[in-house]
């Protein structure tokens, strides 16, 4: 075997290898038949060929024998026991042994492949070394499989004890001593199977206690994920070995579908557009998207560094982005170029073409922008530096506007307080719109774009801020909330001119947040028929929904998704009909769930690019990633 491939002439040199390392003393041949066990597992060995079948099959019984003598010799360290304990596993011939080359607990991640779609899902931080069972133990068929013959598992079974791992463990060593006394039958469930490698690792991994610490930290493979693509629920031992035998889902949700390579985006689907009815599926035919049978859907938009005047610009990637609505007029892009850092790139959304050249200008590097939509009808672009200065810019000539915008407005001398990380606009109930700024260090201010002065503070706690968004509440009246690097969040109202006064904010449920364990990262405001609501999300990929009348949550939320854990990106857009949706994502990520709030239904984006911020125009997304932006349709076109 070199690099996990196995040859041809292994199957005819193993048996006498086997044979002869049979013969030898227990201890001495354990990194034999570790190795012989990665054998038996690779993922690309060949077949067996049909002259060699009997003595191969015949040497895996005797290594079978012969590695488990080995394991019950004890002496050997707690790592390499459970690597022995899976080997056996193999020899055996079940398919869990193939979790050899994913266990790697000092690693501390999982990384689990679907079987239902093929999805890989990273679980981060998931090694842990619980006091108590994390999971309920796996039940094994009734009646019992019994593996035909001799073989030699009895031994094992009673080498197993309920007491090596303390209280509350005994029923998952109940498990394993059953297995062990079947023989691992190929029926056996995975997660039985992983309860004998654990309970093996706790009795004969030396030092002992080294031992209990690898098993705990092992027996949580019992437990179950859900996978990001399909939202299907699956045993983890079945997501550790690809095309497992007589794997099942745990639920019956749509089954997602899995593309061929694409280059930009792949649109995955797992819930239908209206309940009881099959979910789209899509392929990309070079900017077209069609539906499985060729169906037309839309076409995928890619921003190109194309202008209509003789300044090109390399577009590299894309850091943040805003969508300029302009009543009468069309609707525009921006995004800032992290090719050039102080420069705005404004494209037309429908053919992805820049309609000016790249705007430079912005004295230092962009990190937020805003669309600031004013009293006056005009639709301004706001954008604030890691210096913490703002501009404004008129899309419409792509130039800044005049005074007193005509420089960018810097924070006073001696007073500054680091990069606009955030932006938004709030409208208040005298008819002005502001612009609010927030920075890490806690500042959040008010802005009048008419005068350029500062007209308020907010956040009177300094709490470091992360997220921002407005909320419109009422006709002409918009809430700000904010989520602060220690996961709380806070909603203030900028009409009033104490910073104190609460005036219309109402603040989240505090036990609703801290019995969900809701530590929020970002937060963005989401439309519905009849409100707009908060949306929050956390570092899990959890995301709920509140309203800010009551500051109560709505619905149930989505729950944690491994493929879109992260720092979170939101982007919320309005389909036609009326139906709401909210897209959610991580920060270098490469995955996004569509949700749907008020069906419940979910669909995927699987991305060829890393993430780095959203939008949403109308009913198409906008994707900034680390090589520009595309956009998507996210319904039929």
């Amino acid at each position: 075997m070199d690099d996990g491939t196995v040859f041809n002439g292994t199957y005819a040199a193993l048996p006498h290898l086997v044979e002869a390392a049979a013969a030898l003393p227990p201890g001495q041949t354990v990194d034999f038949w570790v190795d012989m066990g990665c054998v038996v597992t690779a993922e690309d060995r060949p077949p067996v060929p049909a002259d060699l079948e009997a003595g191969f099959g015949a040497a895996l019984r005797l290594a079978e024998q012969a590695a488990v003598r080995s394991l019950l010799a004890a002496g050997s360290p707690a790592e390499v026991c459970a690597s022995l304990a899976l080997c056996c596993v193999a020899f055996a011939g079940h398919h869990t042994a193939a979790a050899l080359w994913s266990l790697t607990p000092r690693e501390g991640h999982l990384l689990l492949v679907c079987p239902g779609c093929g999805a890989d899902t990273e679980i981060p931080d998931f090694f842990v070394d619980p006091v108590r069972p994390p999971s309920e133990a796996p039940e094994l068929p009734d009646p019992a499989h019994v593996r035909p013959g001799e073989h030699p598992w009895g031994e094992v079974a009673t080498a197993l004890r309920e007491e090596v791992l303390g209280e509350g463990w005994e029923p998952f060593l109940r498990v394993a001593r059953e297995v062990a006394a079947a023989g691992v039958p190929p029926e056996t469930p995975g997660r039985a199977v992983l309860c004998l490698v654990a309970g093996l690792v706790a009795v004969k991994g030396t030092p002992g206690r080294a031992g209990r610490e690898w098993a705990r930290r092992l027996m949580p493979l019992t437990g179950s994920f859900r996978c990001w693509d399909c939202e299907r629920s699956w045993a983890i031992a079945d997501g550790l070995a690809e095309n497992p035998d007589g794997a099942h889902p745990q639920n019956h949700l749509w089954e997602g579908w899995t593309a061929a390579d694409e280059p930009a985006a792949t649109v995955r689907s797992a819930a239908a557009d209206r309940p009881g009815e099959a979910p789209p599926r899509l392929r990309q035919d070079g900017r077209a998207l069609l539906t499985a049978d060729g169906t037309p859907w839309g076409h995928l938009t890619v921003f190109s560094d194309s202008a209509p005047v003789s300044m090109p610009v390399s577009v590299g990637g894309v850091t943040s982005l805003a969508v300029v609505s302009r009543p009468g007029r069309p609707t525009l892009v921006a995004g800032a170029d992290a090719g050039d850092r102080t420069a705005v790139c404004l494209w037309n959304p429908e053919d992805g073409r820049l309609v000016h050249a790249a705007l430079p200008g912005h004295p230092d590097r962009i990190r937020s922008m805003t669309a600031l939509p004013l009293p006056d009808g005009r639709v301004l672009l706001a954008t604030g530096g890691e210096a913490g200065t703002i501009t404004l810019w008129d899309p419409a000539t792509g130039r800044p506007v005049g005074e007193p915008f005509g420089e960018p407005v810097r924070e006073p001398v001696g007073n500054r307080l680091g990069e606009v990380i955030g932006m938004c606009a709030a409208t208040v109930p005298d008819g002005r719109t502001l612009l609010v700024t927030a920075t890490p260090r806690g500042a959040v201010r008010l802005w009048d774009p008419v005068t350029g002065k500062s007209v308020g503070r907010l956040n009177p706690y300094g709490s470091p801020i992360r997220s921002i968004a407005a909320v419109p509440v009422s006709a002409g009246h918009t809430l700000i909330a904010a989520a602060d690097t220690g996961g709380r969040v806070h909603v203030w109202d900028p009409a009033v001119d104490d910073p104190w006064d609460r005036g219309a904010a109402v603040q989240l449920n505090g036990r609703a947040l801290n019995d969900a364990g809701h530590r929020v990262a970002a937060v963005a405001a989401v439309p519905t028929q009849d409100r707009t609501m908060l949306a929050t999300g956390d570092d899990r990929g959890v995301v709920r929904l509140w309203d800010l009348s009551t500051g109560a949550p709505v619905g149930d939320g989505l729950p944690s998704s491994e493929g879109t854990a992260g720092v979170p990106v939101m982007a919320a857009t309005t389909l036609h009909g009326g139906r709401s949706v909210l897209v959610t994502g991580s920060g270098l990520g490469r995955r996004l769930r569509v949700w749907e709030p008020e069906t419940g239904a979910v669909r995927h984006i699987a991305l060829d690019v890393t993430l780095t911020c959203l939008a949403a125009a109308g009913p198409d997304l906008i994707v900034g990633h680390d090589g520009g932006a595309i956009g998507l349709p996210l319904t039929r076109r």
